[in-house]
């Protein structure tokens, strides 16, 4: 039984947190569309492609005290004519050797399906705090 584009996405969100945790780069590629963009919350920096982003992740997981990301999804908007979506949720950076909460706010990501894979095309972030 092939679960509803909401839930699959929720799914997916959750492995790609359970990636960032447990610092698994070649985990992550997994969920990125190979033309996948990312936009920071702070500076705006953009991220174009999975290459660059895997590199970044890199970086900061080889970093002494690196900071772990997490994305709660707050909604799924599923297209009904497209094999596309979208999320809208929180997120929150921490000290990986504290926990302390380092940085948090918003970010909406848009997804597709490729073949039965749902994938992130973009992440759009906002930084509250």
């Amino acid at each position: 039984m092939q679960s509803s584009p909401d839930l699959a996405i929720r799914l997916q969100r959750s492995a790609f947190n359970r990636a960032l945790a447990e610092r698994d780069v070649s985990a992550l590629g997994a969920f990125l569309a190979p033309n996948a963009v990312l936009v920071t919350g702070t500076d705006s920096a953009l991220l174009s492609g999975r290459k660059a982003q895997l590199l970044a992740w890199r970086r900061e997981f080889s970093a002494s005290d690196p900071t772990i990301y997490t994305r709660t999804p707050e909604t799924i908007t599923v297209s009904r004519i497209e094999p596309i979506g979208f999320e809208h949720g929180h997120w929150q950076g921490v000290a990986a050797s504290t926990g302390t909460t380092l940085a948090s706010g918003t970010y909406t990501a848009k997804w597709r399906q490729f073949g039965s894979a749902w994938m992130i095309e973009a992440e759009l972030y906002l930084t509250l705090a």
